[in-house]
């Protein structure tokens, strides 16, 4: 369905459009009193939030790939049904499939509160059975008003029982890595990189980034806050059905072998995602669903 046909089908007055984005890929804009956000519907992936008169929370790389077949780095992509590598098959695609295929529009709604919620589907095809042997039907749910609300459904709807792992992989916009401090992980133990146990703990009360890190904290369900005084804000990190949180930023040496981050722009921003992974996977029986939430906002 291209971007016409989505537009009289989906499209609200004054509130949300479809156009054709960069690479031809399709994208929804949603503007609305509270905010203005940009999802592409290849990955289901919210590229940007930017609240009334504020700057954008959300980074996007400037060499991001806009390509069939290619991950957009930056925004919040939806890693599932597996989280990083394959753990059977390094070849298949880092963070599953989700990412990587185009999702339908299932429903748009203006609320009466001045939110605009826009919902899109994916389902198992031959295509994604040959990479994982399970059906399932996905569901991702963007909610933007002065909050961006960003939940991820999925059920069984194979007659085996399945395990999955996923993320909400969000970036967030900051002034520079330098600047910011990160709060809400006090007292957590986390995998430090690819440690195979969780043995280290935080004893700060903020994380300050001057390294590459690669955190993946166990058992959090607490909000995460980005403390950024150069732009005088702070960003707020929710989420729902989710026991990780990993806090990802590759630094000046990791950058240099990615292709869509330029040299410097691992001081552009941090990733603090939701997943289900590690002691946290989502194992479900024929019929059972789980969903994941993250909910970003200025404090």
């Amino acid at each position: 369905m291209d971007h016409n046909e989505l537009n009289t089908r989906f499209a609200i007055p004054d509130q949300l459009e479809f156009i054709e984005g960069k690479g031809h890929l399709p994208v929804a804009i949603i503007t609305n009193r509270h905010a203005k956000a940009i999802v592409s519907l290849y990955g289901a992936q919210v590229l940007s939030f930017v609240p009334d008169g504020q700057r954008d929370l959300l980074w996007l790389s400037p060499q991001s790939l806009f390509e069939s077949g290619k991950a957009i780095r930056g925004g919040i992509p939806v890693c599932f049904p597996w989280f990083g590598p394959h753990a059977g098959d390094p070849k298949k695609p880092v963070h599953g499939f989700a990412r990587l295929l185009t999702w339908k529009v299932t429903e748009s709604l203006a609320l009466k509160n001045g939110n605009t919620r826009l919902m899109l589907g994916l389902a198992s095809t031959a295509e994604t059975l040959a990479l994982w042997p399970f059906a399932f039907a996905a569901t991702l749910i963007v909610e933007v008003g002065e909050k961006l609300d960003v939940t991820l459904c999925y059920t069984n709807t194979g007659s085996e029982t399945f395990m999955a792992s996923n993320a909400l992989h969000s970036y967030f916009s900051i002034s520079h890595i330098a600047n910011i401090a990160l709060s809400g992980l006090k007292d957590c133990f986390y995998y430090a990189g690819f440690e195979k146990e969780a043995n280290n703990q935080q004893h700060e009360n903020t994380l300050k980034i001057v390294r590459e890190e690669n955190r993946r904290y166990i058992n959090h369900m607490a909000d995460c806050v980005i403390t950024d005084p150069a732009w005088h804000r702070s960003i707020r990190v929710e989420k729902k059905g989710s026991r990780v949180t990993v806090v990802w930023n590759p630094y000046s040496e990791t950058v240099k072998t990615m292709a869509d981050i330029s040299a410097t722009g691992y001081r552009d921003f941090v990733c603090v995602e939701a997943v289900n992974a590690y002691i946290d996977f989502a194992e479900l029986n024929p019929g059972e669903s789980h969903c994941i939430s993250t909910t970003i906002s200025l404090v």
